[in-house]
């Protein structure tokens, strides 16, 4: 393999990674409300969250919303409210129910899992959005204020793993700004089949742009009076002057 003069060499002349001086191990995410302009994350509660989540998803007749997921569907609030009692009040995975602001409804769940604050990891995962969610503005915009609320900790790497064969979450990856790493064979048994688990990455270097992307993408001038987007996040991402092209300079 090849490696250019600006990689380290150890004593011996073998290259090595860069050294990591003024880098310290970030703290981990609390259990606390993030607020956005569209919708805001509060941390899950079973009390709080249990009775809409479980409406909202009522509406997903056809039960799409699980087919990828590790858990549901789920036939009655009951047991919707025992899988939160057990699977959503931990730090890892650490949950946070979406909260759309014109509906005040609490319309999907998703969480940070794998914390590892020791390498300056974290990963987005546990994704479930109700049809009322999908394809809205505070979905996206609460996907940003989990990719940002990591980075302004502090965290290096920022992770999605999805099946391979969920089309539905690779277009969303990418369409975020991840970066395919290729595909993890027999990675995963669930609900009794095999999961070939694609990998998605963005690194702290890779943040900055996408942040001003996505601040462009969801300015309220982004939008005309009945909430259609003027520009697509995809075009803002292509362009180098993603606010001015938008008119949002």
């Amino acid at each position: 393999m090849n490696h250019d003069d600006s990689t380290p060499v150890n004593a011996l002349g073998e290259p090595i990674g860069q050294p990591l001086l003024d880098w310290s191990p970030p703290p981990v995410p609390q259990r606390e409300v993030i607020e956005g302009r569209w919708c805001q994350l509060e941390p899950a509660d079973p009390e709080r969250h249990a009775a809409e989540l479980y409406e909202a998803f009522r509406e997903d007749t056809e039960g799409r919303v699980w087919t990828y997921s590790f858990s549901g569907p789920f036939d009655t609030l009951a047991s919707y409210r025992a899988w939160m009692e057990s699977k959503c009040m931990g730090s890892d995975p650490m949950f946070f129910a979406v909260r759309e602001h014109e509906s005040q409804r609490a319309l999907g769940l998703l969480s940070y899992l794998r914390l590892n604050p020791q390498m300056g990891v974290i990963e987005i995962g546990h994704i479930s959005y109700s049809p009322r969610l999908q394809n809205t503005t505070a979905a996206t915009e609460a996907m940003f204020l989990m990719m940002r609320r990591a980075f302004e900790l502090g965290y290096r790497r920022l992770e999605w793993k999805c099946d391979a064969l969920n089309t539905g979450s690779v277009r969303a990856a990418l369409r975020l700004g991840f970066q395919s790493e290729g595909t993890f064979r027999q990675a995963v048994i669930y609900k009794g089949r095999n999961r070939d688990t694609h990998w998605f990455s963005i690194i702290d270097q890779e943040w900055p742009p996408l942040r001003r992307r996505f601040e462009a993408w969801l300015d309220p001038s982004n939008f005309d009076a009945s909430g259609q987007q003027r520009t697509a996040l995809r075009e803002i991402e292509l362009t180098q002057s993603a606010a001015g092209q938008c008119g949002l300079g």
